[in-house]
């Protein structure tokens, strides 16, 4: 016999994505004996948390674990991180736990997928498809905190400013609002990273490097002459050959984006300059015109020209 699961009744969960609550299931007229005998090990159901059940007896996709987790931390939970920023848009990978912020006073503990973090600093959920999420600063922040790769972290933080969900003055002041533990090496990258100019799509070229027979480059100098005059900016270089590349932000060149390197290549600096929308769309042959300039910058008489400094590391 199959019981008939009823509305809910005012402010308790539905059973959205097949998961619910054991207070509900009860409400709506099933013993606790019923319960745990459907989420037995070979049962219809499966208890996905403590009083949470998946009315399935499948592994749990990634929004029933989310929707799971909400439910088990209670009123103001906020999930935060990585799942976060994928609900408003930005492409990640996702972590192996659901990252959610409860009440600091709240005393419950983590469990299976979940982490439980206890904050002062609930923030105003983004609320999609019925379950809260932090804002973009928020969870780029509480993500950065637990990233111990210099590159993964610079590329986190420049992720959302990218897509536009929110500005760097804004990670800086939520850094700033917020427990200083973990914070010292986002600090030093936001404070390099300045006015975001390594954005996105160095990510993107990072990535495609790995892929390219060339030595790794250094990333975001100033090019001076022998006696120390700017010749320009390049996003990465190679100072053994003086090859320098460019990410153009638009695929167009304009005449007057084409004159401001013009002191570079009349320096002598091999120049490859790569419109942005080609390292994803066009990365087979952005590698051979990079791999193809190398080898004609090693076969010249190397410029005498210099890396001043370093803008980010």
């Amino acid at each position: 016999m199959t019981e008939t699961i009823s509305a809910p009744a005012p402010g308790e969960p539905a059973h959205r994505d097949g998961v619910t609550t054991s207070t509900h299931l009860r409400r709506a007229g099933l013993s606790q004996h019923a319960i745990s005998s459907r989420c037995r090990p070979g049962g219809p159901w499966r208890r996905l948390l403590p009083g949470v059940i998946l009315l399935s007896n499948r592994e749990p996709s990634r929004d029933q674990q989310l929707r799971a987790a909400v439910y088990h931390a209670g009123p103001d939970a906020v999930v935060s991180g990585t799942d976060a920023l994928q609900a408003q848009g930005i492409p990640l990978s996702p972590s192996r736990r659901v990252h959610v912020l409860i009440p600091i006073g709240r005393r419950l503990t983590s469990h299976e997928f979940t982490w439980l973090d206890r904050t002062s600093r609930v923030p105003d959920p983004v609320v999609v498809d019925g379950i809260p999420f932090a804002p973009p600063a928020r969870a780029t922040i509480d993500l950065a905190r637990h990233e111990t790769d210099p590159d993964r972290l610079r590329r986190l933080l420049t992720l959302p400013v990218y897509y536009g969900l929110c500005t760097a003055e804004q990670l800086r002041n939520e850094l700033d609002a917020g427990n200083q533990r973990g914070s010292s090496a986002v600090r030093r990258t936001l404070h390099t990273l300045g006015s975001l100019r390594d954005t996105y799509q160095q990510g993107v070229a990072r990535e495609l490097l790995g892929g390219v027979p060339l030595p790794p480059p250094i990333w975001n100098v100033t090019v001076c002459d022998s006696s120390g005059g700017r010749l320009g900016v390049v996003d990465a270089w190679w100072d053994e050959v003086a090859m320098g590349w460019l990410l153009d932000q638009a695929a167009p060149r304009s005449d007057q984006s084409v004159a401001s390197h013009l002191p570079l290549t009349g320096a002598g600096v091999v120049l490859v300059r790569t419109p942005a929308h080609r390292l994803r769309g066009d990365a087979t042959a952005v590698a051979r015109e990079l791999t193809s300039a190398f080898g004609a910058a090693a076969h010249r008489r190397r410029p005498r020209v210099q890396a001043l400094r370093e803008v980010a590391v």
